[in-house]
Formats: C-alpha cells, sequence, structure tokens
C-alpha cells in the first residue's frame, strides 16, 4: 500500500511543490484548500475546507475517514496580512490566527488517531519569520512563532505513540504569496526593479527559494526512512539570510 501525505494549502506554491514531490517519491497524496477546485495539481483525494474557520473539525473527520489511512500530515496552509502592527485590525488578527495556528492544531487533533496506527509523522510549515521577523507583518510572525511551540508540545505527546512532528522553516521562497506581500510593503512603481531583487541580493546565496526546494526539506521530515529520529525539531531552509548580523 502506498504511503499517504494529506497537505493543507495544497494550491499555494509550497503545496503544490510538496504534492509533486511526494507523488514522485510514491506517496499518494490528499490535498485540502479553501479555493475551489484541485486545477492542475494531480491528487487523490480534494477537499475545498478552510481548515481554520469555525466547525472546520466535523469536516476534517469526514474527509479523514474518507481517505482511511495517514502517513503524513503537512500544515501549510496560511495567510499573510501586510499591515504594521498599529494598522492591524481585530479581524486581521484574528483571521491570521485561524488560518496559520487554529488550522494545524484542528489538522493535527484530526489526524492524530491515523497517525497512530501509522507512526507516521507531521510536518508544520513556519517561517524564519518566527525567529527574525521585519515589520510590517507582525500577526504573521506571532503565529509562525507560536507554531514552533505548538510542535514541540505536539512532538512530546505523540511520540509515545511513534509519532513524528518537525517544522520547516522557510525563507523567502518565489510563491504568489511571496511577491503579493512585497509588493504591498515595498510598493509596486511603474519602472522599478522586481521587489524581490532587493531580497535576494540580501541573500548569501544571492537568490531566493524555489518551492520545490522547500518540499524536498518537508518530504525529507516526513519520511520515516530518511528522518526516522529526528522530532520536535526546526529545519531552517532560508539560503542563509539568517545567519548574518543584523549590523553588517
Amino acid at each position: 500500500m502506498s504511503r499517504v501525505a494529506v497537505i493543507t494549502g495544497v494550491l499555494g506554491g509550497i503545496g503544490r511543490a510538496c504534492a509533486a514531490k511526494f507523488r514522485a517519491d510514491g506517496w499518494d497524496v490528499a490535498g485540502i484548500d479553501r479555493a475551489g477546485g484541485q486545477g492542475d495539481v494531480a491528487l487523490d483525494h480534494f477537499a475545498q475546507l478552510d481548515v481554520g474557520k469555525s466547525g472546520a473539525g466535523p469536516e476534517l473527520d469526514r474527509f479523514f475517514a474518507e481517505i482511511g489511512w495517514i502517513d503524513a500530515l503537512v500544515n501549510n496552509a496560511a495567510i499573510l496580512i501586510p499591515k504594521a502592527l498599529v494598522d492591524t485590525t481585530d479581524d486581521d488578527w484574528a483571521e491570521t490566527i485561524a488560518s496559520n495556528l487554529t488550522g494545524p492544531f484542528v489538522a493535527t487533533r484530526a489526524a492524530t488517531p491515523y497517525l497512530r496506527k501509522s507512526r507516521g509523522s507531521i510536518v508544520n510549515v513556519s517561517s524564519v519569520h518566527a525567529v527574525a521577523t521585519s515589520g510590517g507583518i507582525a500577526a504573521y510572525a506571532a503565529t509562525k512563532g507560536a507554531l514552533l511551540a505548538l510542535t514541540r508540545a505536539a512532538a512530546l505527546e505523540l511520540g509515545a505513540h511513534g509519532v513524528r512532528v518537525n517544522a520547516v522553516l522557510p525563507g523567502a521562497v518565489d510563491t504568489p504569496m511571496l511577491r503579493a506581500s512585497s509588493e504591498t510593503r515595498i510598493g509596486a512603481v511603474a519602472g522599478a526593479p522586481d521587489p524581490l531583487e532587493d531580497i535576494a541580493a540580501r541573500t548569501p546565496l544571492g537568490r531566493i527559494g524555489r518551492p520545490e526546494e522547500i518540499a524536498s526539506a518537508i518530504v525529507f521530515l516526513a519520511d520515516g526512512e530518511r528522518s526516522s529520529f529526528v522530532t520536535g525539531q526546526t529545519l531552517i531552509v532560508d539560503g542563509g539570510v539568517t545567519v548574518r548580523l543584523a549590523s553588517e
């Protein structure tokens, strides 16, 4: 029987890359996304569902029962509302927490009975903003930091059942989310250079990441053979940006 990976936010940049990478490794893939239709993403199961919305739990339970078996859960769904802290509304804050923190919690809770049977794994997609951030995304950074705490707590609780829980912390990755947020924060000016060029120039590797590179790290942590003794850990995949002193 093929191993089964469940990916939330499967229609986003990293989610699509994860689906392709898991399938290339021989996994079956179940995708969840609040957008309708799976489009050109090859999936064995798909549910249109916002995992962060109130009442998502029973819908997840039904979808997971339909799948019947889960070896890995990738909590990837997230939003980023680029606003200064003082401009972030209560609704902005609540929406960000619902998507980026409540969603992974609810999905983890629903998947745990299946993961205990398979002695599977969970990979939470956090962000380098959990450990070093910038202005204009306080809500996003706060939720990504909290997701690391949830990762550690879940690793402790589920380890006795053979379930591993880890987090990947991507840096700047060429996705629609990054491009949209960069244009909002930096400002899209006619004739100006690509808003990502400055980020690339300040990255030690001289470029931003590709979704496929994050997906490779996620599949590594999900795979029970490649990372069998790794749990409660954070894997930073950022081209080296977090190793540089801000004062340089």
